[in-house]
Protein backbone atom coordinates (compact mmCIF):
# COMPACT_ATOMS: atom_id res chain seq x y z
CA UNK A 1 0.00 0.00 0.00
CA UNK A 2 1.67 3.43 -1.28
CA UNK A 3 1.60 6.53 1.17
CA UNK A 4 -0.48 9.23 -0.38
CA UNK A 5 1.61 11.96 -1.83
CA UNK A 6 2.09 15.11 0.31
CA UNK A 7 4.40 18.44 0.97
CA UNK A 8 7.66 17.00 2.67
CA UNK A 9 10.66 18.66 3.21
CA UNK A 10 13.53 17.28 1.79
CA UNK A 11 14.73 15.98 5.04
CA UNK A 12 11.52 14.03 5.62
CA UNK A 13 10.96 12.51 2.20
CA UNK A 14 14.40 11.14 2.77
CA UNK A 15 13.04 9.26 6.34
CA UNK A 16 10.20 8.57 4.76
CA UNK A 17 12.25 6.41 1.88
CA UNK A 18 14.39 5.01 4.23
CA UNK A 19 11.43 3.53 6.56
CA UNK A 20 9.92 2.27 3.74
CA UNK A 21 13.19 0.51 2.57
CA UNK A 22 13.07 -0.78 6.32
CA UNK A 23 10.06 -2.51 5.75
CA UNK A 24 10.65 -3.99 2.68
CA UNK A 25 14.15 -5.20 3.72
CA UNK A 26 12.39 -6.98 6.23
CA UNK A 27 9.19 -8.29 4.26
CA UNK A 28 11.30 -9.47 1.17
CA UNK A 29 14.79 -9.19 1.71
CA UNK A 30 17.49 -6.89 0.47
CA UNK A 31 16.87 -7.60 -3.14
CA UNK A 32 13.64 -6.22 -2.63
CA UNK A 33 15.06 -2.77 -2.13
CA UNK A 34 15.27 -0.92 -5.24
CA UNK A 35 14.63 2.98 -6.08
CA UNK A 36 11.28 1.78 -8.06
CA UNK A 37 9.70 -0.45 -5.03
CA UNK A 38 10.45 2.56 -2.21
CA UNK A 39 9.13 5.31 -4.68
CA UNK A 40 5.92 2.91 -5.48
CA UNK A 41 5.92 2.14 -1.34
CA UNK A 42 5.72 6.21 -0.35
CA UNK A 43 3.93 7.65 -3.33
CA UNK A 44 6.94 9.75 -5.27
CA UNK A 45 8.79 9.10 -8.30
CA UNK A 46 11.85 6.85 -9.37
CA UNK A 47 12.90 10.46 -10.31
CA UNK A 48 12.22 11.77 -6.76
CA UNK A 49 14.08 9.00 -5.11
CA UNK A 50 17.33 9.31 -7.71
CA UNK A 51 17.52 12.95 -6.46
CA UNK A 52 17.49 12.07 -2.77
CA UNK A 53 19.96 9.19 -3.16
CA UNK A 54 21.60 9.17 -6.28
CA UNK A 55 21.24 5.63 -7.08
CA UNK A 56 19.89 2.58 -5.43
CA UNK A 57 23.26 1.57 -3.69
CA UNK A 58 23.01 5.34 -2.11
CA UNK A 59 19.57 4.38 -0.84
CA UNK A 60 21.23 1.24 0.74
CA UNK A 61 23.87 2.89 2.28
CA UNK A 62 21.18 5.63 4.13
CA UNK A 63 19.54 2.63 5.32
CA UNK A 64 22.13 0.64 6.82
CA UNK A 65 23.17 4.45 8.50
CA UNK A 66 19.52 4.04 9.52
CA UNK A 67 19.19 0.76 10.92
CA UNK A 68 22.70 1.30 12.25
CA UNK A 69 22.04 4.36 14.75
CA UNK A 70 18.62 2.89 15.77
CA UNK A 71 19.59 -0.51 16.61
CA UNK A 72 23.30 0.89 18.45
CA UNK A 73 20.54 3.44 20.46
CA UNK A 74 19.03 0.70 21.84
CA UNK A 75 21.28 -1.45 22.58
CA UNK A 76 23.83 1.31 24.06
CA UNK A 77 20.35 1.92 26.07
CA UNK A 78 19.63 -2.01 26.89
CA UNK A 79 23.53 -1.88 28.20
CA UNK A 80 23.23 1.22 30.62
CA UNK A 81 19.97 -0.70 31.74
CA UNK A 82 21.82 -4.34 32.55
CA UNK A 83 24.33 -2.64 34.78
CA UNK A 84 21.45 -0.86 36.87
CA UNK A 85 20.55 -4.70 36.94
CA UNK A 86 17.24 -3.46 35.22
CA UNK A 87 17.34 -5.86 32.23
CA UNK A 88 19.41 -9.34 32.04
CA UNK A 89 22.74 -9.25 29.76
CA UNK A 90 20.30 -12.22 27.75
CA UNK A 91 18.21 -9.06 27.08
CA UNK A 92 20.86 -7.43 24.88
CA UNK A 93 22.06 -10.60 23.53
CA UNK A 94 18.72 -11.09 22.09
CA UNK A 95 18.45 -7.33 20.82
CA UNK A 96 21.62 -7.34 18.43
CA UNK A 97 21.19 -11.46 17.07
CA UNK A 98 17.65 -9.90 16.25
CA UNK A 99 18.95 -6.99 14.45
CA UNK A 100 20.57 -8.85 12.43
CA UNK A 101 18.54 -11.66 11.66
CA UNK A 102 14.80 -10.66 12.25
CA UNK A 103 15.49 -6.50 11.20
CA UNK A 104 17.24 -7.63 8.14
CA UNK A 105 20.92 -5.78 9.08
CA UNK A 106 22.77 -9.21 8.29
CA UNK A 107 21.06 -10.06 5.03
CA UNK A 108 21.59 -6.19 3.56
CA UNK A 109 24.77 -6.55 5.27
CA UNK A 110 26.20 -9.91 3.01
CA UNK A 111 23.61 -8.07 -0.14
CA UNK A 112 26.05 -4.87 0.33
CA UNK A 113 29.08 -7.12 0.16
CA UNK A 114 28.47 -9.42 -2.91
CA UNK A 115 27.20 -6.35 -4.90
CA UNK A 116 30.56 -4.95 -4.79
CA UNK A 117 29.01 -1.89 -2.10
CA UNK A 118 31.57 -2.35 0.56
CA UNK A 119 31.37 1.32 1.28
CA UNK A 120 27.75 1.60 2.42
CA UNK A 121 28.64 -0.58 5.50
CA UNK A 122 31.02 2.28 7.08
CA UNK A 123 28.54 3.94 8.24
CA UNK A 124 27.35 0.66 10.67
CA UNK A 125 31.03 -0.01 11.92
CA UNK A 126 31.07 3.90 12.40
CA UNK A 127 27.47 3.49 14.79
CA UNK A 128 29.55 0.65 16.18
CA UNK A 129 32.64 2.66 17.25
CA UNK A 130 30.88 5.32 18.61
CA UNK A 131 28.59 3.24 20.92
CA UNK A 132 31.72 1.45 21.78
CA UNK A 133 33.78 4.81 22.93
CA UNK A 134 30.55 5.39 24.76
CA UNK A 135 30.36 2.31 26.67
CA UNK A 136 34.34 2.12 27.26
CA UNK A 137 34.62 5.89 28.49
CA UNK A 138 32.15 4.86 31.24
CA UNK A 139 34.23 1.74 32.19
CA UNK A 140 35.77 2.14 35.56
CA UNK A 141 39.36 0.75 34.84
CA UNK A 142 41.52 0.39 31.79
CA UNK A 143 40.42 -3.31 31.76
CA UNK A 144 36.96 -3.21 32.10
CA UNK A 145 37.12 -0.90 28.84
CA UNK A 146 38.93 -3.71 26.82
CA UNK A 147 36.26 -6.08 28.11
CA UNK A 148 33.49 -3.86 26.69
CA UNK A 149 35.46 -3.79 22.98
CA UNK A 150 36.21 -7.50 23.05
CA UNK A 151 32.74 -7.97 24.09
CA UNK A 152 31.14 -5.68 21.48
CA UNK A 153 33.05 -7.66 18.72
CA UNK A 154 32.33 -11.01 19.92
CA UNK A 155 28.82 -10.07 20.24
CA UNK A 156 28.37 -8.44 16.76
CA UNK A 157 30.73 -10.76 14.71
CA UNK A 158 28.32 -14.15 16.48
CA UNK A 159 25.27 -12.45 15.43
CA UNK A 160 26.24 -11.43 11.89
CA UNK A 161 27.20 -14.86 11.41
CA UNK A 162 24.16 -16.52 12.83
CA UNK A 163 22.20 -14.57 11.21
CA UNK A 164 23.46 -16.35 7.76
CA UNK A 165 24.38 -20.07 8.76
CA UNK A 166 23.95 -20.13 12.43
CA UNK A 167 20.30 -22.78 11.97
CA UNK A 168 22.32 -25.26 9.28
CA UNK A 169 25.48 -24.45 11.53
CA UNK A 170 24.24 -25.93 14.81
CA UNK A 171 22.25 -28.67 13.12
CA UNK A 172 25.62 -29.81 11.39
CA UNK A 173 27.53 -30.46 14.55
CA UNK A 174 24.69 -31.18 16.77
CA UNK A 175 23.90 -28.43 18.58
CA UNK A 176 21.06 -26.31 19.58
CA UNK A 177 19.32 -23.18 17.42
CA UNK A 178 20.25 -20.80 20.72
CA UNK A 179 23.53 -22.51 21.17
CA UNK A 180 25.71 -19.10 19.55
CA UNK A 181 23.32 -16.66 22.26
CA UNK A 182 23.81 -18.69 24.97
CA UNK A 183 27.29 -18.30 24.78
CA UNK A 184 26.97 -14.75 23.56
CA UNK A 185 25.27 -14.77 27.03
CA UNK A 186 27.95 -16.08 28.85
CA UNK A 187 30.48 -13.85 27.91
CA UNK A 188 28.43 -10.59 28.47
CA UNK A 189 27.48 -11.83 31.76
CA UNK A 190 31.20 -12.49 32.91
CA UNK A 191 31.98 -8.97 31.29
CA UNK A 192 28.68 -6.87 33.53
CA UNK A 193 29.64 -9.41 36.66
CA UNK A 194 33.28 -7.81 36.33
CA UNK A 195 32.10 -4.09 36.10
CA UNK A 196 29.95 -5.07 39.22
CA UNK A 197 32.84 -6.59 41.21
CA UNK A 198 35.17 -3.44 40.69
CA UNK A 199 32.34 -0.62 41.16
CA UNK A 200 31.27 -2.70 44.52
CA UNK A 201 35.01 -2.76 45.63
CA UNK A 202 35.80 1.16 44.59
CA UNK A 203 32.95 2.57 46.66
CA UNK A 204 34.19 0.90 49.56
CA UNK A 205 37.39 2.21 49.49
Amino acid sequence: MSIKRGRLTPDESRLAAVEAARALLIEAGPQAVTLKAVAARIGRTHANLLHHFGSAAGLQKALAAHLAEVITANIGEAVDAARRGEVSPRTIVDMTFDAFDAQGAGALASWMLSSGNEDALDPVVEAIHRLVDKLAASALTPNLAGLIRENTLMLVLLALGDSQLGGPMAAAIGLSREKAREIATRSLTSALLAEAVTHAAQAKV
